[in-house]
């Protein structure tokens, strides 16, 4: 497939994405669905300050999906805010309207909210999310609209709910039973680091959900399953919050 002047342009914003599953995803859905002229590629960008010129460039530029470590920095060049990206604080989807207004949107809270639902039970009212990225505000609009108490976990903890890796105590484990790696330690190639946390005091009470996806099972997803703990990997999330991206726009 290649792209022309009557192409309708989508594409993933980000750093070092040549591994990314958007590309792939789009372009083989396009092609199955029969819809001509759309073509979804690659703006892999070393600093978020090259996103005008994108922009300008891309005259046919429809749609994007904003990914590591933008999600949080490209808001400063967008003209409106979905009501749930603003209130996230975070967008990882762009719509381009014909008059040319950039609109963000997260769509990320929608594909982790849909494929950790059938998981929770009524002992999963307190979380840990590892890493303070544009992602884990998504998961942490999540538990805080269907009353899960949640920390942070970070190496620098600034804010009131934010706790270090250092602070994971036993209790805390053990009272914390859905544990969500937004951190992007694991992911392939680097598929022998995982977050640091005590994963001795795991039990099957808990969940661990990691955001990544490649690998299938990260480190951080096979030292749970060691203590029978409920794992999942971020793929399905992945490709419900890819459609909602295509339904918007569509729309």
């Amino acid at each position: 497939m290649t792209e022309n002047e009557k192409d309708n342009i989508f594409g993933l914003l980000g750093r070092n994405i040549s591994y990314s599953f958007s590309r792939g995803y789009f372009n083989e859905k396009f092609q199955r669905l029969n819809i001509l002229n759309h073509y979804y590629k690659n703006f892999d960008i070393q600093n978020c300050q090259d996103f005008p010129s994108i922009i300008s460039s891309e005259k046919n530029l429809k749609g994007l999906n904003v990914t590591i470590p933008y999600k949080e920095e490209i808001i400063q060049f967008l003209d409106e805010l979905d009501l749930v990206a603003k209130e996230i604080g975070a967008v990882n989807t762009i719509k381009v309207f014909k008059n040319g207004i950039l609109k963000g949107y997260n769509t990320d809270v929608i594909g982790f909210e849909n494929s950790i639902k059938p998981l929770l039970k009524k002992h999963h009212t307190a979380a840990l999310i590892l890493g303070t990225g544009g992602a884990s505000k998504a998961v942490a609009y999540f538990f805080k609209k269907n009353n899960v108490h949640f920390y942070f976990v970070s190496r620098n903890p600034e804010c009131e709910n934010e706790i270090s890796y250092k602070d994971l105590s036993q209790e805390i484990i053990q009272n914390h039973t859905i544990i969500v790696n937004c951190s992007p330690l694991g992911t392939s190639p680097n598929i022998n680091k995982c977050p640091e946390i005590p994963y001795e005091f795991l039990n099957s009470n808990h969940i661990l959900y990691d955001l990544i996806y490649n690998p299938e099972e990260t480190l951080f997803l096979s030292k749970g399953k060691k203590m029978g703990s409920t794992i999942k990997n971020g793929f399905e999330m992945l490709m419900i919050q890819a459609e909602e991206s295509w339904r918007i726009w569509k729309d």
